[in-house]
C-alpha cells in the first residue's frame, strides 16, 4: 500500500514551513510526539516533578517496550540514555582491555567514538586497527576474517556513518563475531528508524541508537540495546541509582540487565517523547518508510548526477537516505547558508565527523542533505534547482 505522504506531512508541523534535509542531524517531530513532551511538562509545573514522574510509570515503561519491538529484544534489554553518544561510549568502556588487545574498527566510525578508541588504546595499550574496505568502501567481511586471532576482543562498527550514505554489512559481520564470540559493538545512530534493524540477525552484543534523527524523537534521548548474555564479559565504567542497589554496609549489587547502563536521573519528558516517537514509527512500519526514503534519495542522486557543478562523494553498494555532496570546490558552509536563507535545512560534515574517513579521502567537509519519509519528490526536485542556480 502506498505511504499516505500527505497525512505524514499533515502530522509534521514543521514540513510546511521548510524543505527540511536535515534529517540525519534532527528531523522534524511529528505533533503526537511534541504534545505528549508539553503535557507532562505541564503536569510537572502543577504538581512537581518528583510526582508527575511517579504518575508516568506506564508511559516510560512504553519506552523499553517500544525501543524493545523497534530491535527484536526484550525490554531488559534495552537502557535509556542522554544520547547515542553516551549509550555507545558506556558499553565501550565496559570492556575489559589490556597491553596487547586489538580493536577492530571500521573507517566510518564516528568522530566521538574514535576519540574514545585513541583515549582507551592510550590507556591500557590495546592497539587500534582499521578494517580495509572493499572497492565500493564498504567494510570488506573477507579482510576482517584474516584479520582475527585470539588477540582480538572488539569489533565496533558504525552502520551509517554521519558523512555519507553508506550502509556497512553489519549482519554479516555478525555472523563473523558470532563463529568467534567476539564482543560486536554496533553504532546505528543514523541508521534507527531508518532501516529495519533486527538484533537477532545482526549478532551484535551492544547496539546504540538515537532519538533525534530518524526516528523523529526529542534531542536528549538515546538507548544501548546490551545483550543480557553479553552482560557477563563487560564491567560497567560506572555505577548510580538505578544502575545498582546498595544492600547494607559497603555490600551492593549491580543491576543484571541493561539498566545498569543508566542514571536515577532522567529528563522524563523526553524520556516519554522518546517512546511515542518510536510508536509512531512503528505505526508507518519501519520497512515502508526505508522504501520510500531510499526512492527519495535515489531521485536526488539522480539530479545531482545532471549537475556538471556537483559532486555526489558517497561510497557503498548500499546507500541510504543520507547524500553528501560537493559543490565545485565552494565552501559547503556558504552554500548552506545561502539554502538557509531559501528556507532549506541541510548540514556540513567536518573533517571529525569521520576522522580517518575523512582524512583519507582528503575532504575537510561536505555539505550534506538526508530525506525522509515525509519528504517530497518536488522537494528533491526544488532542491536540485536550488543548488544549480548557487553553483
Amino acid at each position: 500500500m502506498e505511504l499516505d505522504v500527505a497525512r505524514a506531512r499533515g502530522e509534521t508541523p514543521g514540513a510546511a514551513r521548510m524543505l527540511h534535509f536535515n534529517n540525519a542531524g534532527a528531523a522534524l517531530s511529528p505533533e503526537r510526539v511534541v504534545n505528549a513532551m508539553i503535557d507532562h511538562l505541564n503536569l510537572e509545573a502543577q504538581i512537581g516533578a518528583y510526582e508527575a514522574g511517579e504518575r508516568a510509570q506506564d508511559a516510560l515503561a512504553n519506552t523499553y517496550d517500544a525501543a524493545a519491538r523497534l530491535l527484536g529484544c526484550t525490554p531488559r534489554e534495552i537502557a535509556v540514555t542522554d544520547s547515542a553518544s553516551r549509550a555507545w561510549s558506556m558499553a565501550f568502556y565496559a570492556i575489559p582491555l589490556t597491553s596487547g588487545d586489538r580493536i577492530l574498527a571500521s573507517s566510518v566510525e564516528y568522530g566521538s567514538n574514535y576519540l574514545s578508541l585513541l583515549h582507551v588504546a592510550q590507556r591500557t595499550g590495546a592497539s587500534i586497527e582499521i578494517i580495509p574496505n572493499n572497492d565500493s568502501g564498504q567494510v570488506d567481511v573477507a579482510a576482517l576474517r584474516d584479520m582475527l586471532d585470539e588477540r582480538v576482543k572488539v569489533i565496533v562498527m558504525t552502520h551509517v556513518p554521519s558523512n555519507s550514505g553508506l550502509v556497512n554489512p553489519i549482519a554479516e559481520i555478525g555472523a563473523v563475531t558470532k563463529e568467534t564470540g567476539i564482543l560486536y559493538i554496533v553504532d546505528a545512530c543514523q541508521s534507527v528508524g531508518q532501516l529495519p534493524i533486527d538484533v537477532n540477525k545482526i549478532h551484535c552484543d551492544f547496539l546504540s541508537g538515537c532519538g533525534r534523527k530518524y526516528l523523529r524523537g526529542p534531542r536528549g534521548t538515546g538507548f544501548l540495546y546490551a545483550k543480557v548474555d553479553a552482560l557477563r564479559r563487560i564491567d560497567v565504567p560506572q555505577i548510580s541509582l538505578d544502575g545498582a542497589r546498595w544492600l547494607k554496609g559497603a555490600c551492593y549489587e549491580i543491576a543484571a540487565d541493561a539498566r545498569r547502563f543508566e542514571t536515577w536521573e532522567t529528563n522524563v519528558a523526553a524520556k516519554i517523547g522518546l517512546g511515542v516517537a518510536i510508536d509512531y514509527a512503528l505505526e508507518w512500519g519501519i520497512k515502508r518508510t526505508w522504501e520510500r526514503t531510499k526512492k527519495l534519495a535515489n531521485r536526488l542522486r539522480r539530479n545531482l548526477a545532471t549537475l556538471a557543478s556537483v559532486e555526489v562523494v558517497d561510497q557503498g553498494d548500499e546507500l541510504c537516505g543520507i547524500v553528501s555532496l560537493a559543490v565545485d570546490g565552494r565552501d559547503p558552509a556558504k552554500i548552506r547558508e545561502k539554502l538557509a536563507a531559501q528556507n532549506v535545512n541541510v548540514w556540513v560534515c567536518s573533517e571529525s565527523t569521520a576522522c580517518v574517513d575523512m582524512e583519507a579521502r582528503n575532504l575537510t567537509s561536505v555539505l550534506r542533505a538526508s530525506v525522509h519519509y515525509y519528504n517530497t519528490e518536488g522537494e528533491v526536485d526544488k532542491f536540485c534547482t536550488l543548488l544549480e542556480g548557487m553553483a
